[in-house]
């Protein structure tokens, strides 16, 4: 597979799965969502599909295509959506047209926030709720990749292929956010949340370590040894999974 394609699903599953939590954390965009009541599709040809529900101020992302979306958005290709995440490229409506002023104002406003969370660059790396919020949306990010990179990417396969079945369970203390991974033979799969019986555990001791970690203010071995990172169970996994999390910049920067 193509790294562009890889970089399209990555976008549509591990990027786009971040306006569930933005909408829950960002003040100002839950008053924006507040009232709407639609469903957006993104669908690349040859490529993957999702979609994000908006309803009751919930914002609800799917990875796959919708039965009835508000409005469907079609890319010709993976680099067209790529493209416009780049803000260089503008999709095709096929259905929704009445709500293309909505989709370059409101939306565009809900998008360009996600941006603005998770380029560093772009925001406020010296205010804590900043930090706090580009903290759980990079993870979130980073976690979700695993399961794409680990599906389609050959080296990162090879290594998937290698980590026993079984859940892996990643958070953040003390009060998450926590994410966790399964491993078996049908593939991978990821959600937020703990997992019933993860096989290993890998504990940031804070948000500020977690940071520092995704920014690489902090080497993993340091956090290791001085206790700022805990690792338990099944260790082999957690060396796999840091292998596949190290591929994700090469995608994702």
């Amino acid at each position: 597979m193509n790294e562009s394609l890889i970089k399209a699903y990555l976008n549509l599953h591990a990027v786009f799965q971040n306006l569930e939590d933005l909408v829950k954390f960002d003040e100002p965009m839950a008053q924006l969502i507040r009232d709407w009541d639609l469903t957006v599709e993104f669908v690349v040809r040859n490529g993957p599909s999702a979609f994000v529900e908006f309803k009751n101020g919930v914002c609800r992302h799917g990875a796959t295509a919708h039965d009835n979306p508000t409005v469907r958005l079609y890319f010709t290709s993976a680099g067209h959506l790529n493209r416009m995440f780049d803000g260089k490229a503008t999709p095709i409506p096929l259905k929704g047209f009445l709500r293309l002023g909505f989709l370059k104002r409101e939306f565009a406003q809900l998008t360009d926030r996600l941006t603005y969370y998770l380029r560093p660059e772009l925001g406020k790396p010296d205010d804590e709720s900043y930090v706090k919020l580009n903290t759980i949306l990079t993870l979130q990010t980073a976690i979700y990749a695993v399961k794409v990179l680990g599906m389609l990417e050959p080296t990162s396969k090879k290594i998937a292929a290698h980590i026993p079945a079984g859940a892996l369970q990643v958070e953040v203390l003390p009060a998450g956010p926590c994410l966790h991974l399964v491993f078996d033979k049908g593939g991978i799969s990821v959600a937020k949340g703990p997992a019933k019986q993860p096989m290993a555990k890998m504990a940031f001791k804070n948000l500020q370590v977690a940071n520092a970690l995704l920014t690489g203010k902090l080497d993993g071995f340091l956090a290791v040894a001085n206790g700022d990172v805990v690792l338990q169970g099944q260790l082999p996994m957690v060396d796999n999974l840091n292998l596949i999390l190290d591929r994700v910049p090469r995608y994702l920067v």
